[in-house]
């Protein structure tokens, strides 16, 4: 039986056609959306989600082409750009009753939450990105061999074919990569999280690699043209990092500055899944966020 967040509850809510996403929701308050990166599932903020459930309402959805959620074909390339999954997290929020919502995301829903910030400003009170870089900058600042260190944004952006074969032929060993390598805690994810991390991966590879190949297209173009128009963040923002500004040579508070001048940017002393790993010094730190 696949792991689930003491005391919430279970659903699946359309949010476009032929959509509908897998979420948990749980506690009473305001309400925050907690948006999961890769590759995992709504899991990862269990322990963050029952800390602010105490006084918020906490919805954790699984992304689109994730987890539970539906995966939808991607005829065009626009199925799993943001601006597409930022839509879905606005919709859902509304079906739940919530026209006015804080919003945090890690990794890839990190991603996500930019962009329902940039297009949806009415909607979000305040938002937190947990260890990523905008896409744009993501893709400026990678260069030489540092760059060997995001390998998989390389191949799941080529055209559609073969990172869907290559990956399919061995998930475990692909997603397990991740799950390890960007871990330094092994016990912060326990052997069922683990697992079901990877089962929901293995089932996800054409959705996910075409969530990875919108960040090198139409993701790109979208965070170009706010750039040129100069649109920023309007809310409140933080953003927890590692520290790998000093490995791969930028200045990570300065980049996500230019997006949002409202910015508190705290580096934290543990491996990528920092929900998971320290889920004590996240939760502190969305709180502080929501009395922005």
């Amino acid at each position: 039986m696949a792991p689930i967040i003491p005391g919430f509850s279970l659903d699946r809510v359309t949010v476009a056609d032929g959509v509908a996403l897998n979420v948990a929701v749980g506690g009473s308050g305001r309400p925050v959306v907690l948006l999961h990166g890769f590759p995992q599932t709504h899991l990862m903020w269990r322990h963050v989600a029952a800390d602010l459930a105490a006084d918020h309402t906490v919805i954790c959805p699984d992304l689109r082409g994730y987890g539970g959620s539906d995966k939808p074909a991607d005829p065009d390339g626009t199925a799993y750009a943001k601006r597409t999954m930022a839509a879905d997290v606005v919709a859902l929020a509304r079906s739940l009753g919530h026209e006015r919502f804080a919003l945090a995301g890690h990794d890839r829903g990190a991603l996500v939450a930019f962009r329902a910030g940039l297009d949806h400003p009415d909607a979000v009170t305040h938002l937190a990105a947990l260890d990523v870089l905008p896409t744009l900058d993501m893709w400026d600042v990678l260069h030489g061999t540092t760059a060997a260190v995001g390998f998989h944004l390389y191949l799941m952006a080529q055209p559609p074919g073969l990172p869907e074969e290559l990956i399919g032929a061995a998930p475990d060993a692909f997603f397990g990569h991740f799950l390890d390598g960007w871990t330094r805690d092994p016990g912060a994810l326990p052997a069922e999280v683990r697992a079901a991390y990877l089962e929901a991966s293995r089932r996800a590879v054409p959705s996910i690699v075409a969530d990875y190949r919108a960040s090198a297209g139409v993701d790109v173009a979208h965070d170009r043209a706010d750039r040129e128009r100069g649109n920023r963040l309007r809310m409140p923002v933080t953003v927890l990092q590692q520290d790998w500004g000093a490995v791969l040579g930028y200045d990570a508070a300065a980049l996500w500055r230019a997006w949002a001048p409202d910015l508190r940017h705290v580096t934290v002393g543990c491996g990528h899944f920092m929900a998971e790993e320290a889920p004590g010094e996240v939760a502190g730190a969305l709180r502080e966020l929501l009395e922005r």
